[in-house]
């Protein structure tokens, strides 16, 4: 059974925010998947169609998979922490309230069902 990666890395979206998003299309086909997104009002939703396509056109490329014919599904989406950068916004009276600028590690793992 083969295995497709793909990755977005340092994507400047809180992970908390684009799980919602992954976890409407975990286990999903892929052509289900991207119905859903499409039509999903949300501001990661055209990235992750993004690292779906290239998933498929990655599958097609290395492996031969003819996506149309092809029943693929997603295995596994993976949303990790990446690195936080820190600001800061001034308050009342000179003083300074610290936050973090959060970003996303976005992984997608497509394979075949079995028949």
């Amino acid at each position: 059974m083969v295995e497709v990666k793909a990755k977005l890395k340092y994507y400047h979206t809180a992970p908390r925010k684009v799980r919602l998003v992954a976890d409407l299309i975990r286990g999903k086909n892929v052509k289900t998947a991207l119905t859903q997104l499409n039509f999903l009002k949300k501001k990661s939703a055209p990235d992750i169609v993004k690292l779906l396509k290239s998933a498929v056109s990655s599958a097609k490329h290395n492996y031969k998979i003819d996506a149309d014919n092809a029943d693929l599904y997603i295995k596994e989406i993976r949303v990790d922490e990446g690195p936080a950068l820190k600001r800061h916004r001034p308050a009342w009276r000179g003083t300074v309230k610290p936050f973090k600028r959060r970003s996303s590690h976005i992984t997608i793992i497509l394979t075949e069902k079995k028949k």
